[in-house]
């Protein structure tokens, strides 16, 4: 038996209005023998009638199309499909669409004029359990949330009533110094093997603290730890310095 014929082949659907960037992005799912283009739209109504009959196990979405938003139907997809891996591919870049993209379903967030041999390694990284985003959409989302942690934190009564679980660690997450290192890292939008150059270790070992990280978070997406790593005010401490780089 070959190789090939063990590997499993992933039907990707895309939607994506602008003809030129679409044949792209088609023409980078057919370049490859794990990917199959199930289906291509240039507008919201074909893709949702495509997905209230058939799944896909990608979704490369545009969030906007002349019919309406893509997060519409990475929510209807969402919904009807949970197995489909959502990948938003736009020239958005501000933190409302990059959140409502993550609150849709999205796994991942890259943009147009990302490197065209990087696109086939990108979904296939989806499904092998990554979660691309550009460094510029974590520092989005960093600025985004980093105030809404503190907000909650000054909202907090001085003096809180006693409660049976306040004494538990079931609330603080404690992070091992490399877990917390490499949790900065992600932040930034630094790569697994940025991370393993900077830290002097192998991109193995950076995958095995990720998974780590993923587990004491429960969450499934480098996007997912940035918002949850906020909202637990673990990168407070880190947010005022890594502000003062960008």
């Amino acid at each position: 038996m070959s190789s090939l014929a063990a590997q499993e082949v992933w039907r990707v659907v895309l939607v994506e209005d602008n003809q030129a960037t679409r044949t792209f992005l088609e023409t980078c799912v057919k370049g490859h023998a794990q990917l199959r283009l199930a289906a291509s739209f240039a507008t919201l109504a074909p893709a949702l009638a495509w997905f209230a009959e058939q799944g896909a196990d990608l979704l490369l979405v545009d969030l906007g199309l002349p019919d309406g938003s893509g997060l519409d139907l990475m929510r209807d997809v969402r919904q009807q499909w949970p197995q489909c891996d959502m990948l938003v591919v736009s020239m958005f870049g501000d933190e409302e669409n990059v959140l409502a993209s993550i609150e849709a379903g999205a796994v991942g967030y890259v943009h147009k004029d990302d490197e065209a041999a990087d696109i086939a390694d990108t979904l296939l990284a989806v499904k092998r359990g990554a979660s691309p985003i550009s460094p510029m959409i974590a520092r989005h989302l960093l600025r985004r949330m980093q105030p809404a942690a503190q907000e909650a934190r000054r909202a907090e009564p001085a003096v809180a009533a006693p409660e049976p679980v306040s004494t538990e660690p079931d609330s603080p997450i404690v992070l091992s110094r490399r877990e917390q290192e490499v949790l900065e890292f992600i932040a930034r939008g630094f790569s697994y093997a940025e991370i393993a150059r900077q830290q002097g270790i192998t991109v193995h070992t950076v995958q095995t603290y990720i998974k780590k990280l993923y587990g004491k978070l429960a969450v499934h997406s480098r996007s997912e730890a940035v918002y949850e790593a906020n909202r637990l005010g673990l990168l407070n401490n880190f947010g005022s310095q890594f502000k003062s780089q960008v």
